[in-house]
């Protein structure tokens, strides 16, 4: 079996298109177009790591292990956000551990605040979830976010993905605050319910 990390970019068919955006593996050359947006305040906000030097934003995103995961989204030529689809074991006892490999994935994504307001980062995690579901043949997906981010729990529920918890004081900010964080998921079976409506 392949190892799951290896997954994503082996699919065949890159780069795919939806209705109004291309998406791609990234690249070491993404760099400085999502670092154009990354190093923003607004765009910084909720995501795991701010940025503002780009020598080190380049190491992190060209690092390899971080780049495997990583899709690029791009409008009218143009990068507008990026991707994160990180392949993953489920939790399991041991004596069927294998049956747990590779399984699901973990989600995030990031948007140039220019791009926003346009249905854009809906129209690419409901790609993702068609990735994950019907070419990748995942049996989850999940994704977190911190509570007052209201735009991406939002996006979650557009696109059926339901909330399984929420993570009272659960999450650190960088402003030293320890805050509120939901976590939402979907399972293959309830996305293609979906699908067939």
């Amino acid at each position: 079996m392949e190892p799951p990390h290896s997954r994503l970019h082996s699919l065949p068919g890159w780069p795919r298109a939806t209705e109004r955006l291309v998406l791609r593996p990234a690249a070491a050359s993404d760099a400085e177009a999502t670092w154009a947006y990354r190093r923003l305040p607004e765009s910084s906000r909720w995501v795991t790591s701010a940025w503002n030097d780009l020598p080190d934003y380049r190491r992190s995103f060209t690092d390899p292990a971080h780049l495997r995961d990583r899709l690029v989204m791009e409008s009218g030529g143009t990068v507008v956000g990026e991707a994160v689809v990180r392949l993953g074991d489920a939790w399991s006892q041991r004596e069927v551990a294998h049956l747990a490999a590779g399984t699901e994935a973990e989600l995030g994504w990031s948007l140039d605040p220019a791009a926003g307001g346009r249905g854009l980062a809906t129209e690419a995690v409901s790609f993702l979830l068609r990735l994950c579901f019907a070419d990748l043949g995942l049996r989850r997906v999940h994704a977190r976010c911190f509570a007052a981010n209201e735009p991406s729990w939002r996006l979650m529920e557009r696109v059926g993905m339901r909330r399984e918890s929420h993570l009272v004081a659960g999450a650190l900010h960088r402003d030293g605050t320890w805050k509120d964080g939901y976590a939402y998921a979907l399972l293959a079976d309830q996305w293609r319910a979906t699908q067939n409506a």
